[in-house]
């Protein structure tokens, strides 16, 4: 076959038909819009952006800035159609979202190498290199071709995660370590209430603003990923009988037991991201932010991924994915975009960045290749490939996913550039080889 097939015309699949045409080689484009919409697209324009039009900070001390250089090093598409169509924004990188789509559509259109073809793809091609970057309101034909390739229990589709904040703002002389009854090893760091300050919480619980759920997004929520808005609305014990159990996690340095316990769990190897146990949320963002950090230990935390409960089809990546995109079963197969587990436009354009060069190795019948480790982009793959599957939830780049400084720098803006030029030497040099 002289062709890449890629099916999907959003960032990510954008990004990938850029990579490879500009590597030489043919691409056949499959976009449905406008003969089938999804209920969330508007248009027929190509990298259309649903819900916002920042593609968030922008300097490299912020770790998807640092994602973004790490892309213009690599030739983005995406990313020279965000800065020329860019608006002002402060410190972040906004556009005008028609302008950029157009800017897209028109670049892959003009490019002699790259076939466009506006029709629904039912069935995922059995041979020849393909890319599929269908994001996460993926047609229900195509759900069943994965169901049939990668395992019913390896699919998801809906997305229930709570909130992770940033270890090194966790008020230590507050929060304390235990295991609940000294089972096992103190894996859990938790923060105490008394009844007063839980009484406070749940009421800023009740009070708070919500996500309104799309039509598509409507369904009885099960008992094991309930909002923690909802389940509070059930009565003032709910939660004390719930994730804020505090039975059997008695203060050690007290030796009294808690009114109400909230828990945090390490998500990452190096114990600098904390997920907060049971608190999946539709709280709006600046809500969670507001009165998640009324929890004694949390007052000052650094939220580096909001709660969010939305319709996400997305693969257990950890399960079935490769570092190079590649399904591990089937490796002329690569997924890009958000049904990876990436989360965010940025991320998704990146993994259909690394999905566009190695189907192009593939064509060439070359090696495949993996971002260096300390890059963002390295850092982001090998999360959604080595996580715990068993758990696995889609993330925004965030520095905790990246190996930590080898020394303890105290301000902290200086050791993320620091990891920041890093990572930009690491990619220059990843350059040259690929």
């Amino acid at each position: 076959m002289e062709y890449i097939t890629i099916v999907g015309a959003g960032l990510a699949g954008s990004e990938a038909a850029w990579q490879i045409a500009q590597r030489g080689i043919k691409v056949k484009l499959f976009e449905m819009r406008p003969e089938k919409m999804t209920p969330a697209h508007h248009g027929s324009l190509f990298a259309e952006l649903v819900c916002s039009n920042s593609f968030r900070a922008n300097n490299v001390e912020n770790a998807v800035g640092l994602l973004k250089e790490e892309m213009r090093q690599l030739d983005s598409l995406i990313m020279t159609c965000a800065d020329k169509y860019q608006v002002p924004a402060g410190g972040a990188l906004a556009v005008d979202r028609e302008a950029f789509a157009k800017g897209v559509t028109e670049s892959l259109e003009k490019h002699p190498l790259i076939q466009i073809v506006r029709e629904e793809v039912t069935k995922i091609p059995s041979q020849g290199t393909t890319i599929l970057a269908t994001g996460p309101l993926t047609s229900d034909s195509l759900t069943e071709q994965l169901l049939k390739l990668t395992g019913e229990e390896f699919l998801y589709f809906y997305d229930a995660a709570a909130p992770i904040v940033d270890g090194e703002s966790v008020d230590y002389a507050k929060a304390y370590w235990a295991s609940r009854y000294n089972k096992g090893t103190a894996d859990y760091l938790n923060c105490s209430l008394n009844k007063g300050e839980y009484e406070s919480f749940y009421q800023a619980l009740l009070a708070s603003d919500v996500y309104n759920a799309h039509d598509f997004e409507k369904k009885m929520y099960f008992e094991g990923c309930m909002p923690i808005e909802e389940m509070a609305r059930r009565g003032p014990q709910t939660l004390l009988f719930g994730p804020m159990k505090p039975v059997g996690l008695e203060n050690p340095r007290t030796g009294e037991r808690p009114y109400a316990v909230v828990q945090l769990r390490k998500d990452n190897i190096h114990g600098t991201l904390f997920n907060i146990v049971g608190f999946q949320t539709r709280l709006k963002w600046g809500e969670q932010k507001k009165v998640f950090r009324m929890i004694p230990g949390l007052e000052e935390a650094e939220f580096v991924r909001f709660g969010v409960m939305h319709r996400n089809t997305f693969i257990n990546s950890p399960r079935v994915l490769q570092e190079t995109t590649q399904l591990r079963k089937f490796p002329h197969l690569l997924i890009a975009g958000q049904i990876s587990g990436v989360e965010g436009y940025v991320e998704s354009a990146a993994s259909g960045l690394v999905a566009g060069i190695n189907a192009a190795k593939i064509q060439n019948h070359q090696e495949t290749v993996i971002p260096p480790r300390a890059s963002a982009m390295g850092s982001l793959l090998h999360y959604i490939t080595h996580s715990d599957s068993k758990d696995f939830q889609p993330m925004n780049i965030t520095f905790g996913l990246m190996p930590p400084w080898p020394e303890k720098i105290k301000d902290k803006r200086k050791k993320n550039g620091l990891i920041a030029q890093r990572a930009l030497d690491e990619i220059v040099k990843w350059k040259l080889l690929i």
